[in-house]
Formats: structure tokens, C-alpha cells, sequence
């Protein structure tokens, strides 16, 4: 079990400690178990609320996924719905994902139960199942939990995020880019010792970089729509742009 990073108070710990649980007991190794699935699976959980279709079905009586690129995500909302669509989906997905890191930091292990909560909300983000697993692409998630685990790192990946979508206005490219180099970043940060949180976030990044598939696909041939910095609501047709969250 890991012990670099549980320096801090988290209900599993406690429990173990506060029971007398032996290592190696079936008691010791059911809370373990238990704590890892809970630390997965209620993040998932509310990975899998997503707001942009809430918040396009429950206003604008649209479903967001049958709009522009069809992704439920913060850069379609801004294409179909405007700046203040985009800006209340992007809160909301930043906050699910601080509440999820947290929730696992405090409740199993400290920075390995935040590890496997972010990987598990960034999976409900893009595989909601209060949507038939069809979500958004899990960059603005993947990026809270960036800040969570090491703000440095996250300041170095949003400024490589920042300089490509400004450079290209491409905001799949942009986030691909920073997203291959989170991990190798964050290791480089937080060392060998927490290699547990370097792999919940390269497994993270493989998905979060096969759901930009089809933009990158689009940008070698020519078609990917840039990045419209005035925000202006568009309903030109479903592969109107280029999604990210």
C-alpha cells in the first residue's frame, strides 16, 4: 500500500488504525478494496453528470451533441450557444472535478486516492452513463486535476495549452499537445515515489487524446474549423468545430 503520500488525514487510514486492522487481514484488505472502488466509482459518477447537456436541454431545448461538432463540451457550447453558455459549463466541469480529487485525497490514501478519483471523473466526463457514454472529451477535467496534484505542472501545461490555441486557434491541438506532456511534466515534479499518480495520469491522456482523434484527423486534411475568439453563436452544421472539454 502506498505510504509516500499519506501524510495526510484520509477516512481509510483512519479507519485502519482506528480498528487495529492488521496488514493482511481479510478486514485490512475488504477496506482496501472497498476505499479503492469508492474512491472510483462515485467519482465516475459525478464525472458523468455533464452540464453542457443539462444546461443546452434545460434552456435552450437543445441538445448540444446534435449541434456543431457534436460534442458535449465547453468549446461547443461557446460555438452553439455563446460565451455565457461555455462559461457556465466549463465552472461546472471544473468544479465536479475538484470536488472528485478532493473526495478521493481525503478519503483514501491522500495523493493516490486523488489520483484514482481524477482518473475516474476524467472517465465519466467523456463515458457518462446518465448519457447513453456519450460526453465531452475531458481536457478542462483533466486539467483541475493537473491543478490538484501539482499547480507548477499545471502552469506549464496551460501555458503550452495557451500558446498553441493562441498561435493556431486550434483548440484540439492545444490540448492534445499539453496533454501528451502533463504526465512527463507531473513526473518530473513529484518524482519516483508517486509513480502510481504519473500512471492514473497517462491512462487518463491516452483517452482524452483518442476522443481528439477525429480533430487531429481533421487538421491534417485541411478541415478543422479554428478557434472564433468573439464567441458568436453559430449553427452552420455538426462539424462546425473543434471540441475539447
Amino acid at each position: 500500500m502506498p505510504t509516500e503520500n499519506v501524510a495526510v488525514w484520509n477516512l481509510t487510514q483512519y479507519l485502519m488504525v482506528r480498528w487495529g486492522l492488521a496488514s493482511g487481514t481479510f478486514a485490512y484488505s475488504a477496506l482496501l478494496v472497498g476505499g479503492v472502488l469508492v474512491a472510483a466509482i462515485l467519482p465516475y459518477l459525478l464525472g458523468s453528470i455533464n452540464p453542457a447537456i443539462l444546461i443546452s436541454k434545460g434552456i435552450y431545448k437543445q441538445d448540444v451533441r446534435t449541434l456543431g461538432s457534436g460534442n458535449a463540451g465547453t468549446t461547443n457550447m461557446l460555438r452553439s450557444f455563446g460565451k455565457k453558455a461555455a462559461a457556465a459549463t466549463l465552472l461546472l466541469d471544473l468544479s465536479k472535478a475538484a470536488v472528485a480529487y478532493w473526495f478521493g485525497f481525503f478519503f483514501f490514501f491522500g495523493m493516490t486516492g486523488g489520483a484514482i478519483a481524477g482518473f475516474f471523473v476524467v472517465m465519466g466526463h467523456i463515458f457518462p452513463i446518465f448519457a447513453k457514454f456519450r460526453g465531452g472529451k475531458g481536457v478542462a477535467c483533466l486539467a483541475v486535476v493537473a491543478l490538484c496534484q501539482s499547480p507548477l505542472t499545471f502552469a506549464i501545461v496551460l501555458a503550452i495549452w495557451l500558446i498553441i490555441v493562441f498561435g493556431t486557434r486550434f483548440v484540439s491541438l492545444g490540448s492534445v499537445m499539453a496533454a501528451l506532456l502533463y504526465p512527463l511534466i507531473l513526473r518530473a515534479f513529484l518524482g519516483a515515489a508517486d509513480g502510481g499518480n504519473v500512471a492514473f495520469a497517462i491512462a487518463a491522456v491516452v483517452f482524452v487524446v483518442l476522443r481528439h482523434w477525429e480533430n487531429l484527423k481533421r487538421i491534417y486534411e485541411g478541415k478543422e474549423h479554428k478557434l472564433d475568439l468573439s464567441g458568436k453563436k453559430k449553427k452552420e452544421g455538426k462539424n462546425n468545430g473543434n471540441p475539447t472539454a
